[in-house]
């Protein structure tokens, strides 16, 4: 079941206090990004964050959850109404993660012979 943009919409209002948040629709879902940073993302309606020692801590008895199988668990937040505190835990958790990086392209065979 794809996320509905309702709800990606509603989870985005919760964070319009929040500096440069940023989403990306992926197969159907939503991927969450805090200041260039992956914390999380929306899936099959659920909001689910990286477990990262900041949201560990605000939520220790959260349950983890596959964001889709063969996925990593994550952390399925549950108080998604509480605006104060998903703000304070995404803020928290972009501290803590890299920046998310460009992919880049593989290099053909005959760039590779340029070069030499």
């Amino acid at each position: 079941m794809a996320s509905s943009r309702e709800y990606l919409d509603f989870i985005l209002e919760q964070l319009s206090g929040l500096d440069e948040v940023s989403w990306r629709a992926m197969m159907g879902e939503y991927i969450l990004y805090v200041r260039g940073r992956i914390v999380g993302g929306i899936y099959d309606d659920r909001l689910l964050v990286k477990a990262t020692k900041a949201a560990l801590e605000k939520m220790p008895d959260a349950e983890r959850e596959l964001p889709y199988e063969g996925a990593k668990e994550m952390l399925l937040v549950e108080d998604v109404e509480n605006r104060a505190f998903l703000q304070a835990l995404l803020d928290a958790m972009a501290d803590e993660l890299p920046a998310a990086g460009k992919k880049k392209r593989p290099r053909r065979a005959e760039e590779e012979e340029r070069r030499c």
